[in-house]
């Protein structure tokens, strides 16, 4: 699997790309443009945290990152925690690196249309991530998944960390009324970064279509 970040009307969106083949040229080619943009925009974060008197912030984010090519605000995040800057990585985004922040760099993604072509030209089936965190009202939402749909987006994900019972319950009735199927996720990165432990979350409504219920892995296929 894979998790994009994307742009799509000037808003970051994730977008998750399952049962994909890692090697697939053209998955491969977009990722790595990604991770060169990253490099750069945490250089930038770099300077405008050095700027309000915080000089090691690129060189501890850095060290946290597995490879320059994959950090990101997290890793800034960790860092002013561990190094006392910050109480605890919340606040770190709170105080720095949020929106509107000192240290926040805005940064433009892959288009939607893009992550979307490469997960699938991947073999992949893409997923919406946890929309309710986008901030947008109603008719926006809907185009979106719309817009998603006509993209070839296969799924949104209707349980999330971020989506209490009664908002999961109007997302399974917009990804029916748009022709999505319906996926979960707790958006778990870390025990430093988790929106909700593995395991915890709740069941689909029993309106949705689950994107696995014509999931067959290879295993089942070569049985059959």
């Amino acid at each position: 699997g894979v998790e994009i970040s994307t742009t799509w009307s000037g808003r970051t969106l994730h977008v998750v790309g399952l049962d994909i083949d890692p090697s697939n040229a053209h998955l491969r080619q977009g990722l790595c443009g990604i991770r060169a943009s990253r490099l750069e925009r945490a250089e930038a974060i770099g300077r405008r945290l050095a700027a309000i008197g915080i000089g090691s912030a690129l060189d501890g984010a850095m060290a946290l990152a597995s490879s320059p090519e994959t950090i990101g605000r997290t890793h800034f995040a960790r860092h002013l925690a561990a190094t006392g800057v910050t109480a605890d990585v919340k606040t770190a985004f709170r105080r720095l690196l949020g929106e509107g922040k000192p240290g926040y760099v805005r940064h433009r993604w892959s288009a939607l249309a893009d992550a979307v072509g490469w997960i699938r030209q991947a073999g992949g089936v893409a997923v919406l991530a946890h929309p309710v965190r986008y901030g947008l009202r109603p008719e926006r939402l809907r185009a979106l998944f719309e817009h998603f749909r006509d993209l070839g987006g296969a799924a949104v994900e209707v349980v999330t960390a971020s989506q209490d019972e009664p908002v999961a319950c109007r997302i399974a009735s917009l990804a029916g009324a748009t022709g999505l199927a319906a996926s979960a996720g707790s958006d778990f990165h870390d025990p430093e970064q988790s929106w909700l432990d593995l395991g915890q979350l709740a069941e689909l409504p029993a309106v949705c279509v689950p994107l696995w219920r014509d999931w067959r892995l290879p295993e089942a296929a070569a049985i059959a």
